[in-house]
């Protein structure tokens, strides 16, 4: 097995990363492909307390495994699977059960921070920053934490105040500059998501 290409696609919350990674997979129309998210790699909290775990600024770099992330990534490019975590966001910590994810020609790591670790960074191929207005960001962001995180419309608004807003400040734009594609509107940019398969397609027949 040749050694996977590994896509790191990035971008403030909100901005559209999922959608980016989703159809570049659907475009590709290729079976050997996975997604990591790193949303999945939040540290576990179980020996904590609820009241300090939603205490938590999930969009802080210490809020991540990277240590663990970094280990399945560097077994996922040796041809070995893992077993990813899953998060529950309602709780505030890791589930008990795993995920097996078999490694794969393509792996595509989306997540907030995925530039911000220099090791990390170093080990992606190709290096993708979503970036989209903060009120479109915020609004999905809205809605995503009242719909499927159970929270309510004041704790997101101040949440995003106090901690998102500075975070991406202070983390996730300076990310930015590592980006070797920026794209801008997400997913709805058509012209850039053509070239990032293309892109993608040209490694992938060198493989062969």
């Amino acid at each position: 097995m040749n050694k996977p290409v590994l896509i790191g696609i990035t971008g403030g919350t909100g901005s559209g990363k999922t959608t980016v990674a989703k159809t570049i997979m659907e475009e590709l129309d290729y079976n050997n492909i996975v997604m990591i998210q790193q949303d999945s790699y939040y540290k576990d909290q179980s020996h904590l307390e609820f009241a300090e775990r939603i205490k938590t600024n999930y969009d802080h770099p210490f809020a991540f495994d990277t240590e663990l992330l970094i280990e399945h990534l560097n077994e996922l490019l040796a041809g070995n699977s893992i077993a990813k975590p899953v998060y529950d966001f309602t709780k505030h910590t890791r589930k008990d059960e795993t995920v097996i994810i078999e490694s794969c020609d393509v792996i595509i790591l989306e997540g907030i921070l995925v530039l911000e670790d220099e090791q990390l960074r170093d080990m992606l191929d190709i290096k993708i920053y979503v970036d989209t207005d903060n009120d479109v960001r915020f609004i999905r962001r809205l809605l995503r934490d009242t719909e499927e995180r159970e929270r309510t419309m004041g704790s997101v608004v101040k949440q995003y105040l106090e901690v998102v807003r500075p975070m991406h400040q202070q983390f996730i734009e300076p990310t930015k500059k590592y980006a070797d594609i920026i794209v801008p509107e997400g997913g709805y940019n058509k012209v850039a998501i053509d070239i990032l398969v293309t892109k993608v397609k040209s490694i992938l027949e060198g493989l062969d």
